[in-house]
């Protein structure tokens, strides 16, 4: 398996071996500024070639499958992946009679810390086990930290956790009850981030964050093939995807870019960018002549980045295949959890429920074609963060345990209905 894989830089172009660690072009890293979008995020990069005649003469997804798509990873062998499941999450069929095209919904809270972050995590843990490295540090808002605590703790692993203080509270025990190391930052994301770089930088430990370890996309993209899989080898037409940093977004696209490059498929489907209004810095910057922040305040703290890491590679991905975006308030998002809650029974948190408010607004606004197929990437459970949802629900006062007050609650519920 040595150089099945290559790393490239997305802005020079530069190819580097993949046999060590690298995060960024050494280059380009040079020219990065603070408050911009860093240089020199690398791609990985697979001989397309030599795959297709490891399988020659047949019917290349299903023997990809059986191999645990192996030849589109950059690992050795799966010896050292995780004992737990992780991805082969399920696609649900959205019953809503009342719309013209088909909703699945993606529910990657399934996932064994019950995020999509958990699909990076147990590929960064496994690459790190096969090169003997035992300690894994890495910035979050909550999910990508307490996916890496997770996966670590069941690897053997020690794990660093740089967290802004402010994040959830759920996210934060995750963490801890995991058994990492947590460092609360007086903070955004971005500084969380920031340090965990210098850390890394100081005392030599292995870096698992987004948009600067080029093997998170790698296991992000892995939910494309599920995707392509489970609507029985079709493309779907719209994936959307929430939006922060642009990780996500970009492991969308490297999946279906390697199933396009294989000859597997023969069109790339329209990767949406959902982002919230409250951190609209991804969508924002797309087409600007400089880029510009505006200040993060929005409940998706999941999606919520003053500086997108990943903000040149999302723009190439988006340029070249000719994604799209959109950007949704708070209320819709609050609004969409409520909705996907009462109409799936999965019950999201706020940056998943992003992508299901996207998908809403772009209906509203006839941008969805009559018959098409659309996947709605449920990214993270709504459990890891119950104060968002409060405005949105009322407790009922408790009553007393006898049978007046049995008669009067059945009452209320039948007049309601009526």
């Amino acid at each position: 398996m040595k150089d099945k894989f290559h790393y490239q830089c997305t802005d020079c172009g530069t190819n580097y071996s993949g046999e060590k660690v690298l995060y960024l072009c050494p280059a380009c890293r040079k020219l990065n500024l603070p408050d911009r979008p860093p240089k020199g995020i690398l791609k990985t990069v697979y001989d397309y070639s030599s795959v297709r005649l490891y399988y020659p003469g047949k019917d290349l997804f299903p023997e990809l499958q059986n191999d645990h798509f192996l030849p589109l990873l950059p690992l050795k062998g799966m010896d050292h992946w995780p004992n737990l499941r992780i991805g082969n999450t399920p696609l649900y069929r959205l019953n809503r009679p009342e719309t013209e095209f088909e909703i699945y919904l993606k529910d990657d809270s399934q996932n064994p810390t019950f995020s999509f972050k958990d699909r990076a995590s147990a590929l960064v843990s496994a690459w790190a086990g096969e090169n003997g490295i035992s300690t894994i540090i890495a910035a979050s808002t909550g999910n990508a930290g307490s996916s890496l605590a997770g996966i670590c703790a069941a690897q053997g692993q020690r794990s660093f956790i740089f967290v802004p203080a402010k994040a959830p509270l759920a996210k934060l025990t995750q963490i801890v009850m995991y058994g990492a190391t947590i460092i609360p930052v007086n903070g955004t994301y971005d500084t969380a981030f920031d340090m965990s770089v210098k850390a890394t930088e100081l005392f030599g430990l292995y870096n698992r964050n987004t948009a600067f370890n080029p093997l998170t996309i790698e296991g992000k993209k892995t939910v494309s093939y599920e995707i392509f899989s489970q609507l029985n080898e079709q493309v779907p037409d719209r994936v959307f995807v929430p939006t922060g940093d642009g990780v996500i977004l970009a492991g969308v696209y490297r999946g279906f870019e390697d199933l396009l490059m294989l000859g597997i498929i023969d069109r790339m489907p329209v990767i949406v960018a959902v982002q919230s209004a409250g951190s609209p810095n991804m969508v924002n910057n797309l087409n600007a002549p400089d880029f510009t922040i505006t200040p993060s305040d929005t409940i998706a703290d999941s999606i919520s980045v003053d500086v997108p890491k990943n903000f040149n590679m999302c723009a190439q991905f988006l340029d070249k295949y000719q994604g799209e975006h959109v950007i949704v308030s708070d209320e819709e998002i609050l609004q969409a959890s409520v909705l996907v809650s009462r109409n799936a029974g999965i019950f999201p948190e706020p940056a998943a429920a992003a992508a299901y408010a996207g998908l809403l607004k772009m209906a509203e606004k006839g941008r969805i074609p009559s018959g098409s197929k659309n996947i709605v990437l449920l990214t993270g459970c709504g459990l890891k963060d119950l104060k968002s949802v409060q405005p949105k629900i009322q407790l009922p006062e408790p009553v007393e345990p006898d049978i007046n007050s049995l008669e009067r609650i059945f009452r209320s519920v039948n007049k309601n209905l009526s």
